[in-house]
């Protein structure tokens, strides 16, 4: 994706992710730079701009993600997961198809076991391990 700089008074003015207008003065090619992260660990953070360089970089920040934030994560991702079952089991029924009662009993029992194992764990390591 091409990105483009407008830079009035050495600021930069506006981000386009388009070809900018014809014949608009101080538009400048850009690039982004996202700096390696480890996942689950690390997640990005707002960005700045160098104007020093062409083309114009826009560099993303990084901060490190807390084993809170991280369980967090993983217990939003095991209850979508139960939520999108239940979905499926309710639009069964509103069909006329019947739910299942034994397989939505079965997403529930998995997502508490697993946010019950998440809530156990007191390190990335150990939640990492929980995936494998």
């Amino acid at each position: 994706m091409s990105l483009f700089v407008k830079v009035v008074n050495e600021e930069v003015a506006q981000v386009w992710d388009t070809q900018p207008p014809a014949g608009e003065a101080g538009w400048n090619a850009a690039v982004e730079v996202r700096p390696n992260i480890t996942a689950n660990r690390q997640a990005y953070t707002g960005h700045t701009f160098d104007l020093t360089t062409d083309p114009i970089q826009i560099v993303y920040g990084v901060r490190d993600v807390s084993v809170d934030d991280h369980k967090k994560s993983l217990i939003g991702q095991s209850k979508n997961t139960y939520q999108q079952v239940a979905n499926e089991q309710t639009r069964l029924e509103v069909d006329g198809d019947g739910m299942d009662m034994d397989v939505l009993i079965a997403a529930k029992t998995a997502k508490d076991a697993s946010i019950t194992a998440i809530n156990a764990c007191t390190t990335h390591d150990d939640l990492d391990a929980l995936a494998n």
